[in-house]
């Protein structure tokens, strides 16, 4: 699903009311009416009593006129003006107007010290106080009125994104709205869907205002999520067998550490994988080859070895449990400068080229790195400023490789600037041994012959959809690694069954104005 920033929005709000000649206020006025719409329905049925906290911006006129649309409809309803009444927008002046023909009256927070006893009597609030224009961290009555919401009993609905959540990054610019539903309005925006901000606004709901779809489609974007129909796997043709499913090397393992070329190898097979061979340094050759039945185990002696099995597989693992030590870091930059087929680096493989980051452009192989925070810190990666998405953008690009940077929304940025951000898995994943999974779910689709796109993004939502069935299943505390790659079988199942679904766009009645 495509997402805007903030510029992008803007501009198509611009094009539709300065080139279509839609009013301002016309949008404006649909706007509120979503807004109001679901705050109507977080409404409890005994406390038909509504709060409306409204800035001087156009977010704040969406805030006024859902409030006239909620007196209207018989809502007790008090709207309390966090700015300046001098610099409401025309279109808010509109909204205002119609406030009045309610019988309702704009409030200047500053100056309405019975508010807090007012919120204790609301069943919901609605924030309206900035939306994707903020780009400074919250102050003064602002910071205020979002610290009282937030105290607040009542249900939440923030109108375009919760106030304080930046739409470009989903950074928190110092304190924000924890709203339990968003009303945004023609696009998602980046900060609906990445952290922290993500988990700032609730239940999404993505609502049209007027402007013609095919202006929205034609958007330009290079930042998407990945939601249920991005995501298919294709039936097999009965004319098949093990060679036309790829041949996989896991390349991991080392003492204390036996557990992770396991995971990876068999997570490449309950992937699909026709074949999966896995070197592992002769010391624990028996530990490893009594742990797998079905995949084909060869103690390495050094970098030919491994040079000559590659030369017969689709792809290859570098990394899960290897172990750090300057000899395996020598024979990471030989395979990487050797190899022709992809690579899937992770864990002490990343490692093992932190202190010669150059190697990745001199790299003779398409890459995929599977970082964590930490480990992409030790590639240089920069995660100071808080914006993971431009962080991993900035990577991909400089290094033309694929990066996915794990953790709650799992980032895929692509070396041509584009990002995807995934929208499966949860605290019950974290664990050890989940991004070994993941290594060897990546490998086994690139080894089918998926386009490296789409075979990454596949896997990690994938892994993430299996990890959130656990946790149904488990609870959030007791799913392993191993229960992931159990839990595989019927998340397959489940994406080549699904029908291709487009993401809907919700229509309400606006018939109002």
């Amino acid at each position: 699903m495509k997402l805007s920033n903030s510029a992008q929005m803007r501009e198509i709000d611009e094009y539709a009311i300065n080139d279509l000649g839609i009013p301002g206020a016309l949008l404006m006025a649909n706007a509120a009416n979503h807004v109001a719409i679901a705050a109507m329905a977080q409404l409890p049925a005994q406390n038909a009593r509504a709060a409306v906290f409204c800035g001087s911006g156009n977010n704040g006129g969406d805030g006024i006129g859902a409030a006239a649309i909620l007196l209207e409809r018989g809502v007790h309803t008090r709207v309390f003006l966090v700015g300046s009444a001098d610099k409401l927008t025309a279109d808010s002046r509109e909204m205002l107007k119609k406030l009045h023909a309610q019988g309702g009256s704009l409030e200047l927070f500053s100056e309405t010290p019975d508010i807090g006893v007012f919120l204790s009597e609301c069943g919901v609030i609605i924030d309206a106080i900035f939306g994707t224009g903020l780009n400074s961290d919250l102050r003064g009555d602002a910071l205020m009125a979002v610290n009282l919401i937030n105290d607040s009993r009542a249900r939440c609905v923030a109108a375009d994104i919760p106030t304080g959540v930046s739409a470009d990054s989903g950074q928190i610019l110092g304190a924000a709205i924890r709203a339990d539903v968003t009303a945004t309005f023609s696009l998602a925006k980046i900060g609906h869907f990445t952290e922290p901000g993500c988990v700032f606004a609730g239940e999404l709901r993505i609502c049209d205002i007027g402007i013609p779809h095919k202006i929205i489609d034609a958007a330009s974007s290079d930042s998407y999520a990945v939601m249920p129909e991005d995501i298919s796997l294709p039936r097999r043709s009965p004319l098949t067998h093990k060679g036309d499913y790829g041949r996989i090397l896991v390349l991991a393992g080392s003492v204390g550490y036996t557990g992770a070329p396991v995971l990876s190898a068999q997570a490449a097979s309950k992937m699909g994988a026709g074949l999966v061979y896995v070197m592992v340094p002769g010391d624990i050759y028996p530990i490893i080859a009594g742990k797998l039945t079905e995949e084909m185990v060869f103690p390495f002696t050094g970098v030919q070895d491994i040079l000559s099995r590659a030369e017969t597989c689709d792809a290859l693992v570098i990394g899960p449990g290897l172990g750090s030590s300057p000899d395996i870091a020598e024979m990471v930059c030989k395979l990487l400068t050797s190899v022709k087929i992809p690579v899937i680096l992770d864990a002490d493989g990343i490692n093992a080229i932190s202190g010669n980051i150059d190697i990745l452009d001199n790299a003779t192989c398409p890459l995929i790195l599977t970082p964590h925070p930490g480990e992409f810190a030790r590639l240089g990666g920069d995660l100071s400023h808080g914006n993971r998405l431009e962080a991993a953008r900035n990577f991909a690009i400089a290094h033309g490789c694929v990066l996915v940077l794990k953790g709650h929304r799992t980032i895929t940025a692509l070396p041509d600037g584009s990002v995807y951000i995934n929208t499966t898995g949860g605290p019950a994943m974290a664990k050890g041994g989940s991004g070994d999974v993941l290594t060897g779910m990546i490998a086994a689709l690139i080894g089918q012959s998926f386009p490296v796109k789409d075979a990454v993004l596949a896997a990690v939502y994938i892994h993430g959809l299996a990890g959130d069935i656990c946790a149904e299943k488990l609870g959030e505390y007791s799913v392993t690694a191993g229960d992931i790659i159990a839990a595989l079988p019927d998340v397959v199942k489940k994406i080549t069954r699904m029908e291709n679904r487009k993401w809907g766009i919700e229509n309400y009645d606006i018939s109002l104005y």
